[in-house]
């Protein structure tokens, strides 16, 4: 009776088993946490085969043993193949990743090729433009004279894509490119007949010439109308201009001039020197600044040197402070006892820019020391007046009792000066009175109280 009973509870014991290990592969699917339901069934399965061992009919019934191991074995197996498959789809999407970003920078390179492709051929064409024909060149030639009426082709003039063109100069430099010595020895030279087609059609030969040629003509234009090579950057010879060689028109002169003095273009090689002198002859300018402020300085010490011999202010002498009137324009004529180069040149303006924005003298102290010998006031007529206007209203009021009723047009006078001309010898003497005894000082002289 004890045999049957122990079978029975044996067999209970594996069905559990069998139980437990059949739940531990639905957990090894459904639950996402793994390792803790491995973990937790193998320490079941542990305690279970450690009780059957400890059993007194264990050694009978140890078949069931290799049941329960193969359930735990199915389990972990389970687990690894999980976990292998996870870890295979990391990989599997690492990978598609890596292929989408490969076929972007595989695009992106075919992209900068057909660009850089695209480039070539653009500069290609323009290096080869000498080579097209003669008779393609021709007619576009006539077909630009026919649009307007001459073969003044501006600079940078680029053939438009126009049914009227020939297509294989769309987009080609057509003044670079007829204007050339390569173009002209390439298929004019030594050929009567296309000589007189271009001449019919007004082509300037004299753009054939060096760019310097060109440069120089138009300088000495410009030196003729305006009296000097101070060309503006912006300046470009006007198109139609009679003071002007046709050749020239459309030139851009102001650039060329700032070339040659900031960057010494034209000026290098053999032809360099004989090329500055050529300019200095024509008085180029090349330290602007400088020049700007020795025709300010020349201007003012003009002024100086026409006050000082004004005979209806009284003054004699020189005087120490120099009041320029900040609307004083310099007057033109012949009669005006100025110099034709300063002619309409806005020297009040100068002087108050000069104080207030320090033109032409910033960082240059010498500049502002010979401007101070000549009598230049950096603090301006009005303080520079105060103090002398009180001073000579303290000498009129002493000399008319008290009495500040100056007329408007008063001017502290100098010292009366009379020269009588000696018959005999002809020489001039002069006859004066006592310059310690005059109650006005040398520096009050000619102040406008």
């Amino acid at each position: 009776m004890m045999i049957p009973m122990a079978a029975s509870i044996r067999l209970t014991f594996v069905a559990l088993v069998t139980i437990v290990t059949t739940d531990s592969i639905c957990h090894a699917f459904f639950s996402p946490f793994l390792w803790c339901t491995r973990t937790h069934q193998e320490h079941s399965l542990t305690r279970q085969t450690s009780a059957l061992h400890s059993s007194s009919d264990e050694a009978q019934h140890a078949s069931t043993l290799p049941y329960v191991g193969e359930g735990a074995l199915v389990s972990s197996g389970v687990a690894r193949s999980i976990r292998n498959s996870r870890a295979n789809r990391g990989r599997i999407k690492t990978h598609s990743k890596t292929t989408k970003k490969s076929k972007n920078d595989t695009t992106y390179s075919k992209k900068r090729s057909e660009t850089k492709r695209k480039d070539t051929s653009k500069v290609v064409r323009g290096k080869n433009v000498s080579s097209l024909p003669y008779e393609s060149a021709i007619k576009t030639l006539r077909t630009y004279h026919s649009k307007h009426s001459n073969l003044v082709i501006p600079r940078r003039y680029i053939v438009p894509k126009e049914d009227a063109y020939p297509s294989e100069w769309h987009g080609v430099d057509l003044s670079s490119a007829v204007y050339d010595m390569r173009w002209w020895l390439r298929h004019v030279k030594n050929n009567p007949e296309r000589v007189a087609e271009l001449n019919e059609l007004g082509f300037i030969w004299e753009r054939l010439q060096p760019e310097w040629n060109l440069v120089l003509e138009a300088l000495i234009s410009y030196l003729s109308l305006h009296g000097d090579l101070l060309v503006p950057t912006t300046f470009v010879v006007p198109h139609d201009s009679s003071h002007y060689p046709r050749a020239t028109w459309g030139l851009q002169l102001g650039n060329c001039v700032f070339r040659i003095r900031s960057r010494h273009d034209f000026l290098r090689g053999d032809k360099a020197e004989s090329r500055r002198a050529q300019l200095d002859g024509l008085g180029f300018v090349w330290d602007v600044p400088e020049h700007l402020f020795h025709k300010f300085y020349f201007a003012l010490r003009h002024f100086k040197n026409l006050q000082e011999k004004r005979p209806q202010e009284g003054t004699r002498g020189s005087r120490r402070a120099l009041r320029v009137p900040s609307t004083f324009v310099v007057p033109s004529g012949e009669d005006s006892g100025w110099p034709r180069e300063l002619w309409g040149y806005r020297l009040g303006d100068k002087c108050i820019a000069v104080r207030q924005k320090e033109l032409y003298v910033k960082n240059y102290p010498e500049r502002q020391r010979a401007l101070a010998e000549l009598g230049f006031q950096w603090s301006g007529n009005a303080t520079l007046g105060w103090l002398e206007v009180v001073h000579a209203a303290a000498i009129y009021s002493k000399m008319h009792n008290r009495n500040l009723h100056v007329p408007s047009n008063f001017v502290v006078p100098a010292p009366p000066h009379i020269k009588h001309n000696s018959e005999a010898k002809g020489e001039a003497s002069n006859i004066t009175g006592s310059d310690d005894a005059w109650p006005w000082p040398e520096r009050l002289w000619g102040l406008p109280l």
